[in-house]
C-alpha cells in the first residue's frame, strides 16, 4: 500500500515499478550505453537524464501574471487541484473579507454621483454658529470686559458672608468702603436695601448676619439722600411687610413661611440695630419693640402649628430683652402673652408636639428665661467675713 504512495504532487511521476531496476541502475545503464555509442561513433551523444516537465512554482511565491484567458483557465484548474498553503489561506481570507469592486461598476457610480468639491459646507439642522467675541476684528487685542453691576457685587459679598460668617469682623470695613464708592444715587441705595432684605429673609440662618450688616451700614454708609438714609429705608421696607401680617398668617403654607422668616429677621434686627439717642447713648429701636408685640398677637390669632412654632422661636430669641424693656415702661405685655399661650394649650387644636413646645416656653419664662443671677460683689476681706484672713496675713 505504501509502495505507490506519492508524498507530494508530481513526486515520483516516472518512478519505476518494483520489478524494474532502480533509478541508480537505470542511470548506470544509460551511462554505459552512451559510452559505448561514443566509442563506436554510430550513435549521437545522449543525455544522462530524461527531460521532465518543469517544476511547479514554490508555494510562497506570488501567483503568475495572467496573460490571456486560456492561461487563466489553466492556472485556475491547476490551483483547484493544488491544495493551498498557509500563506495562501491567509491571503484568501483577506480577499474574502474585503471584496474587490469591479472597475466598471465604480466608474458607473462616479458618473451618477452628485457630489461636488465646490458644494457649500454642510451644517446639521440644530447647529448654531458660535462667534468668539473675546477678540476684536482685525486686531490681536482682547475686548474690554464690562465692570460688574451693584447687584452682582452685593450678591458676591452676601454669599461670602453666608459661607463664612466668621469673616464679618475682618471684611466689613472693606465691604463698606466698596459700597461707599458704588452707592452714589437714591436708586442704588434702594437697590442695596432690597438686596440685603431679600437675602436676610429668604436665606436660612442669614438673619443674624443680615441684622449685624444692617446695623453697621446704618452707621458707616455715607450716602444719605433726601428720601432717607439706609436705616430709614430699611425700616420702611420692613413696614411694608409688617402691614400684611393679618392676612399673611391666614394664607397658604408658602406665604406663611415667608412671613415667619420676616418675623425672625425683625427679632434679630431689634437685638442688633442700635440708634444713637440725644444723649449720645446707643439704644434699641423703639418702633421695633411695638412691632414685635403686634406680630406675636397676629401669630396667636391664628393658632396653627406653623404660626405657633414661629412665635415660640421669636420668644426664645427676644423674650428676656422684651420683658426687660416692657418692665422699664411699667407694662405687663409679657404676662398677657404668657396667659394667651396657656389658653392656647388648653383650647387650641394644635398638635401634641407644639403644645409641649408652648409648655416648655412657659417654664423657661418662669425660670427668668434661663438667666443666672450675677454673684454678689466680693467685699473687702476682714476677720469677720473671711476665716482665712489671718492665714493670708501670715
Amino acid at each position: 500500500m505504501t509502495e505507490n504512495f506519492d508524498r507530494a504532487p508530481g513526486a515520483g511521476r516516472n518512478r519505476a515499478k518494483p520489478n524494474s531496476p532502480g533509478l541508480g541502475e537505470q542511470a548506470i545503464g544509460r551511462i554505459l550505453v552512451s559510452g559505448a555509442g561514443g566509442a563506436s561513433g554510430d550513435a549521437q551523444p545522449k543525455q544522462c537524464f530524461f527531460q521532465q516537465e518543469p517544476l511547479r512554482q514554490p508555494r510562497t511565491s506570488p501567483p503568475p501574471v495572467v496573460e490571456n484567458s486560456a492561461n487563466a483557465v489553466s492556472d485556475s484548474r491547476r490551483a483547484a487541484r493544488t491544495p493551498p498553503g498557509p500563506h495562501e489561506k491567509h491571503s484568501a481570507h483577506n480577499s474574502n473579507s474585503a471584496p474587490r469592486v469591479n472597475p466598471q461598476v465604480a466608474d458607473a457610480l462616479l458618473a451618477d454621483s452628485r457630489l461636488s468639491a465646490t458644494a457649500p459646507e454642510f451644517y446639521p439642522a440644530n447647529y448654531s454658529s458660535y462667534t468668539d467675541t473675546s477678540f476684536e476684528d482685525g486686531s490681536d487685542s482682547f475686548s474690554i470686559q464690562s465692570e460688574p453691576t451693584l447687584s452682582e457685587f452685593v450678591q458676591d459679598f452676601l454669599s461670602h458672608l453666608n459661607d463664612s460668617p466668621g469673616a464679618f469682623e475682618t471684611d466689613i470695613e472693606h465691604i463698606t468702603a466698596m459700597l461707599n464708592g458704588w452707592v452714589t444715587t437714591d436708586e442704588m441705595l434702594h437697590e442695596l436695601v432690597e438686596l440685603i432684605y431679600q437675602q436676610s429673609t429668604l436665606v436660612p440662618n442669614f438673619s443674624y448676619t443680615g441684622a449685624r450688616l444692617c446695623n453697621y451700614l446704618s452707621h458707616h454708609l455715607t450716602m444719605s439722600p433726601p428720601s432717607g438714609n439706609f436705616r430709614k429705608l430699611l425700616l420702611l421696607r420692613c413696614q411694608t411687610e409688617f402691614d400684611k401680617r393679618e392676612q399673611a398668617v391666614k394664607e397658604d403654607e408658602a406665604t406663611r413661611k415667608r412671613f415667619h422668616s420676616f418675623v425672625l429677621f425683625l427679632g434679630e434686627l431689634y437685638l442688633n440695630l442700635e440708634i444713637k439717642g440725644s444723649n449720645g447713648q446707643m439704644n434699641r429701636a423703639e418702633i421695633l419693640l411695638t412691632g414685635l408685640r403686634d406680630l406675636m398677637n397676629a401669630l396667636f390669632s391664628n393658632p396653627v402649628d406653623g404660626n405657633l412654632i414661629c412665635a415660640v422661636k421669636l420668644l426664645k430669641l427676644t423674650g428676656s430683652v422684651l420683658e426687660d424693656a416692657w418692665k422699664e415702661k411699667g407694662k405687663s405685655d409679657m404676662d398677657e402673652l404668657i396667659q394667651r399661650i396657656e389658653n392656647i394649650v388648653l383650647d387650641a387644636s394644635c398638635s401634641r408636639d407644639v403644645k409641649q413646645m408652648l409648655l416648655r416656653l412657659v417654664e423657661l419664662r418662669s425660670r427668668n428665661w434661663g438667666r443666672v443671677q450675677a454673684a454678689a460683689a466680693c467685699s473687702e476681706a476682714t476677720p469677720e467675713n473671711d476665716p482665712n484672713y489671718f492665714m493670708v496675713k501670715l
